[in-house]
C-alpha cells in the first residue's frame, strides 16, 4: 500500500520551536548553576578572571592608541607641483619635517628610518626642487605651496 500524503508535515514547526527554547533554557540553567558554584567556592579566581579580562580590554585600546597609524592629511600640499617635481610620499613627508625645522636624525627618528635614508631622501629633494641647500630647498617648496 502506498503512503497517502497529507500536506501536514510529520512534526510541526512549533513544536520543534517549542523543543528548542526547552533545550537552551536547560543549557542555561546547567550554566547559571555552575557559575554560581565557581563564584561560591572560588570567589577569588572569579575576581582574578574579571580583572585580568579588564586589563585585556584596557591593553588592546591603549595599544591601538599609541601605534595607530595617522592618515595624511587632505591638505597633501600643491599635488600638481608634487606630481611635476615626482616628489615621492616619502620625500614629502621628508620635506614637511625639513620645513618643521627638524634634523636629519630628528627626521630619522620621527619616521622610524635610518639617517642614511633620510640623507638620500634630502639629495633627492635638492635635485628635483633644484636647490643647493635645504634652506632653499624648503623656501622653494614653499613658494610652489608643497609645504606650508
Amino acid at each position: 500500500m502506498a503512503a497517502r500524503k497529507t500536506g501536514k508535515p510529520a512534526v510541526s514547526v512549533l513544536s520543534l520551536v517549542a523543543y528548542g527554547l526547552l533545550l537552551a533554557g536547560g543549557v542555561l540553567v546547567l550554566q547559571w548553576i555552575e557559575y554560581a558554584q565557581f563564584a561560591r567556592f572560588q570567589p577569588g579566581g572569579l575576581l582574578v578572571s574579571l580583572l585580568a579580562a579588564l586589563f585585556l580590554i584596557l591593553g588592546v585600546w591603549v595599544g591601538a592608541q599609541l601605534f595607530r597609524k595617522t592618515a595624511p592629511s587632505a591638505s597633501a600640499g600643491n599635488p600638481q607641483a608634487r606630481a611635476t617635481l615626482g616628489i615621492s610620499d616619502r620625500e614629502f613627508e621628508v620635506l614637511e619635517l625639513l620645513a618643521a625645522g627638524q634634523s636629519n636624525k630628528e627626521i630619522a627618528r620621527t619616521l622610524g628610518v635610518s639617517p642614511n635614508t633620510v640623507k638620500t631622501h634630502v639629495s633627492r629633494l635638492l635635485e628635483k626642487l633644484d636647490a643647493r641647500r635645504r634652506t632653499e630647498a624648503i623656501q622653494k617648496a614653499r613658494e610652489l605651496h608643497i609645504v606650508s
